[in-house]
């Protein structure tokens, strides 16, 4: 029998769930427990309701994902929470989450899988929280408008858009960094800088990371949210199957960001 305890305990040895610092409202691992057999395995970027009722009309009874229940923090249970709080428990759906763990594993995180789709090689880590690099780095001779020509097309298969920062058209990147979700930050930029970075990409950002990159000679590639960070649920999932024998299914629900 493959129960969520057998699943969770893989995922969390696989992630090193225990050892990744993260935020408090994260919580990695099992969020909302099932005593049933698990038959099918949903994945998505986001628990919600609608990645919720989509995980039940494809048959899956443990959803995966990298944005977790709690990230609005201490809440009634009203409105929208408890819609996505009552589906879980009557429908019997297990829910795993894990978010910087995910980002940041080097075989199979949103960061070192984003590297792979746009054709570029990591060589170190980057993006320091605390005791761990949660995105990549590494050296190229790529014109700077390929590479925001590859991230747009990732963009848009998940129904995003890409955005950058002012750029030459003539612009070569020598050295890029990646910090999948919002990865745009006061501390990425001064970390890009420490490290002669001349390309970040991100998911998101504030207006005002575009304006300080330009200053600094960095350009930034605003790729999504959302689209930078189907990779690794979608891994994660895979493995599952993998290890587990049982069939899944990754819920696309865009956010547009």
């Amino acid at each position: 029998m493959i129960t969520l305890t057998r699943i969770g305990t893989e995922l969390d040895s696989l992630l090193d769930t225990a050892g990744i610092p993260d935020y408090p409202q994260a919580i990695n691992g099992i969020q909302v427990e099932t005593q049933a057999e698990i038959v099918k395995v949903a994945a998505a970027v986001d628990v919600r309701e609608r990645t919720i009722r989509s995980a039940l009309d494809a048959g899956a009874n443990l959803l995966l994902v990298h944005h977790g229940l709690f990230w609005a923090g201490l809440q009634p249970l009203r409105g929208p929470y408890y819609r996505r709080i009552h589906a879980l428990l009557a429908s019997g759906m297990g829910l795993y989450s894990s978010h910087l763990p995910l980002d940041a594993h080097p075989e199979i995180g949103n960061n070192v899988l984003l590297a792979r789709e746009l054709g570029l090689t990591p060589s170190a880590g980057f993006a320091r929280y605390q005791t761990i690099d949660i995105g990549v780095r590494g050296d190229a001779n790529i014109a700077t408008s390929e590479i925001i020509a590859r991230a747009g097309a990732v963009a848009h298969r998940w129904g995003g858009t890409v955005r950058s920062s002012p750029s030459d058209a003539a612009r070569t990147t020598r050295r890029w960094a990646i910090c999948t979700g919002a990865g745009a930050s006061a501390d990425t930029l001064r970390e890009a800088v420490e490290h002669g970075i001349d390309t970040l990409i991100v998911g998101e950002g504030p207006h005002w990371t575009a304006v300080d990159a330009d200053e600094m000679g960095i350009v930034v590639i605003y790729a999504g949210h959302y689209a930078t960070e189907t990779f690794g649920v979608r891994a994660l999932a895979d493995h599952v199957g993998r290890t587990f024998g049982i069939p899944t299914v990754f819920i696309d629900v865009p956010t547009g960001l």
